[in-house]
């Protein structure tokens, strides 16, 4: 080696300091060549494998001759920090779509009049398509490479958002339903009270072309299947998002401390509930604005948001949804099959593909395993055998599907009874709920998995801590019944005609003396005001002779059924638009003060809730009993709820729409005091039930889990001890060598 290094090298001091030095280091690697790694110290090898290189040792090459630094090698808590991000936002992807399709509910029951209860189907074919998969997706979680089949999982949501689109261009423009008005001699003077007003069919927009009104009398009959795209789009969007729940959340807590896992869990689904409060307040943006914006100029439009016959533009805020969802695809694509689980790179003993040579540090990456269908078919009956003589996960499963049947049926047709009950608009109550009722869930579900980190709360806990939380909220909820609101006084229907003897009967009640002469339809609906405080079904039927004003501003005057004790002949007059009830106005914002302390209270319990069933069940069937967990509740609460919500509600209808080509379309006015009780009635029902069922939850896992629980208590109080013990010694301790290397220093000084 002397023979290669030049003379002048030879003569300077500082150089022969350095080949000594070199020589040195050339010893003390053939020395870590020789020594097992097993006997190396654990601090020693902690500070390798944590690191990703050896001290002051600079970056080594790889098998192509390229130098890469030591650091990125060993990198499995970033890309676990990439798969928090990834899942995150698929949370809050799917979100976004779901929220944003239950906000457009209403508009799509006015666009296709439909009933609520098709409605409902539409909504419950989410679950179908969940149902479709959920079981396959969750048994096989492990088995399969997670993070892909979240990725496809994702593009197919995207896919059904788009295909719900596609009606909004198959069908024509949104004709909704109005009376014809007859000129009389005065070009500013129109009769709603003639003969000749009444017509078969509703007029179309002043922007119709003559062929189109002339061709208005009956749509196509393909148009009034349409509604089955967006069934389809919805049961697509169910499919893709089966797999995201399962295996995410059972990938976080196979790579994560157990005392991380909840919190992981928590501010992942918490993070995600971003995406249904921008979904609402997309969905009230949308819903402010017409179907048919951009073809129809909006200033020839009569209604208001108000108006039941309202539609507001559905179909834009999809072709977002499904923009997000694509994008929120593409993270997972990159991501491995597996992680070394957080914690265990600390200690070498545990990563068995640990290898170093040398100058390198590489962690090589286990083996994806073979899997045969077959056996997995074999072992599904015994594993689902298994799950469920577990009882603590069977009540778990029965509380899942009661607590299921009631959130849906609240979600699902909570605008909906905001606007018939509180007299609010549906993109406000929208925009209330995306912008009060959301953030404040987000924040006790995040506030929920913080205290069981906070607390190390074991299972027992956990169960004490969501019964009690949901029992509070329960009773919360039964003042709900105390928010009273006034039925709509709707002449004929609700109310008797003010001073006029009716003629009709009553199936057929809205004729009476004084409208008998105007010849007025009953299959029509354009609700006026009048100055009685009274609301009549069309201009025609509260007796109305002549009008001033266009559009929206029309008043009508000389209105023979207005007219009453308070009113003389030829003053009274009424207006576009049902009268306001402003008792329910006032109601209002004592309701949403409560419903955000029920929300707020729920979420709280709703993260330690979901962690009972990852701790009573076995780690290899965690991901499974995700699947048939969130399986029993869409197949026997998101898919019916909606349904039978949908159906009950139906029976309050006072009055129905009429389509042109005949039939009932979406309802008009209901009878406020029988939807509240329905409605607010059946989520009290099934949240009672909930409470049992909690208190029967906690029962058992006390018994379970009580002794376990003090002996894990005792384990980690005495290897934090043994810890602090270690961490202490370690600190003395130092490498093989060093110690002789200060000594011969010492030795020559």
């Amino acid at each position: 080696m002397v023979g290669l290094i030049s003379p002048d090298f030879l003569l300077s001091k500082s150089n022969l300091a350095a080949l000594l030095h070199s020589h040195i280091w050339s010893a003390f690697h053939l020395t870590l060549k020789k020594i097992n790694i097993s006997d190396l110290k654990e601090e020693t090898m902690d500070k390798i494998i944590t690191t990703g290189k050896l001290k002051d040792k600079p970056p080594y090459q790889d098998s192509k001759s390229t130098v890469v630094p030591a650091k990125f090698m060993c990198h499995n808590c970033s890309k676990l920090k990439i798969f928090l991000g990834a899942l995150a936002f698929s949370f809050f992807a799917k979100g976004f779509s779901g929220s944003y399709m239950k906000s457009m509910s209403s508009q799509i029951e006015r666009r296709f009049e439909i009933s609520s209860s098709i409605v409902g189907i539409i909504d419950g074919s989410f679950e179908l398509g969940n149902l479709m998969v959920m079981v396959l997706v969750s048994y096989l979680g492990p088995r399969v490479h997670r993070p892909k089949i979240i990725a496809v999982g994702c593009l197919i949501m995207s896919l059904g958002a788009f295909l719900s689109v596609m009606p909004q261009f198959l069908m024509g423009r949104y004709n909704y339903e109005r009376i014809a008005i007859t000129l009389e001699n005065s070009s500013t003077s129109v009769s709603a009270c003639s003969r000749a007003s009444s017509v078969d069919h509703p007029v179309s927009d002043t922007t119709e072309t003559p062929n189109t009104m002339k061709n208005l009398g009956c749509e196509k009959t393909s148009n009034s299947y349409l509604w089955l795209f967006v069934l389809m789009g919805n049961l697509l969007r169910g499919i893709g998002e089966a797999p995201v729940m399962p295996l995410g959340v059972s990938y976080i807590d196979d790579f994560s401390k157990e005392e991380n896992s909840a919190f992981y869990i928590g501010l992942v689904r918490s993070s995600g509930m971003f995406g249904p409060t921008l979904g609402f307040l997309l969905g009230s943006f949308c819903a402010s604005l017409w179907v048919d914006i951009g073809v129809v100029d909006t200033d020839t439009i009569n209604i208001n948001p108000k108006d039941t016959r309202w539609v507001g533009a559905w179909w834009l805020g999809l072709l977002i949804c499904g923009a997000v969802n694509f994008i929120a695809s593409l993270p997972f694509f990159f991501l491995p099959y597996s992680l070394t689980k957080e914690g265990e790179d600390e200690n070498p003993k545990k990563i068995s593909h640990l290898s170093v040579q040398g100058d390198h540090c590489k962690t090589d990456p286990p083996a994806q395993p073979q899997l045969k269908f077959s056996e997995a078919v074999k072992d599904f009956l015994p594993t689902l055998k298994k799950l469920f003589g577990n009882p603590v996960f069977l009540v778990y499963v029965f509380l899942t599907i009661l607590q299921y049947n009631s959130l849906v049926g609240l979600i699902t047709y909570e605008t909906k009874f905001m606007e018939q009950q509180f007299n609010v608009s549906v993109a406000k109550a929208i925009f209330l709920v995306g912008v009060i009722l959301l953030p404040i869930t987000i924040l006790g579900m995040f506030l929920g998995g913080y205290l069981i980190k906070k607390f190390k709360l074991h299972i027992t806990g956990m169960a004490k801590f969501a019964c009690i939380s949901f029992i509070v909220a329960y009773l919360l909820n039964l003042l709900y019944f105390m928010c009273n609101c006034e039925v709509l006084q709707l002449a004929g229907l609700t109310v008797p005609y003010s001073g006029f003897k009716q003629i009709s009967s009553p199936k057929n009640s809205f004729m009476a003396s004084c409208n008998a002469d105007c010849s007025c339809k009953m299959d029509q609906w354009d609700p006026v005001c009048g100055d009685n405080g009274i609301t009549y079904m069309t201009a025609c039927f509260a007796g109305c002779k002549s009008s001033t004003g266009r559009g929206k501003h029309m008043v009508f005057h000389n209105c023979s059924c207005v007219e009453g004790q308070e009113h003389g002949h030829g003053n009274a007059s009424a207006v576009l638009g049902q009268c306001q009830r402003e008792s329910c106005t006032k109601a209002f914002p004592y309701f949403l003060a409560l419903q955000s302390a029920c929300a707020f209270i729920l979420a709280l319990g709703g993260t330690p809730t979901y962690m009972i069933m990852f701790r009573s069940v076995s780690p290899d069937l965690k991901s499974f009993a995700v699947g048939i967990e969130t399986l029993g509740g869409r197949i026997l609460g998101g898919l019916p709820a909606p349904i039978y919500f949908g159906a009950l509600i139906d029976e309050t209808c006072l009055k129905w729409g009429t389509k042109s080509c005949g039939g009932s379309g979406s309802c008009r006015i209901y009878d406020t005091k029988a939807f509240r009780n329905v409605y607010l009635g059946l989520i009290a029902g099934l949240r009672a039930g909930c409470c049992v069922l909690y208190m029967v939850l906690c029962v058992l896992i006390m018994r379970r889990f009580k002794t376990d629980d003090k002996e894990m208590t005792d384990i980690k109080n005495a290897e934090e001890a043994i810890n602090k013990e270690s961490v202490t010694v370690n600190k003395k301790e130092t490498l093989p060598g060093t110690k002789t290397s200060e000594e011969s220093e010492e030795t020559h000084m």
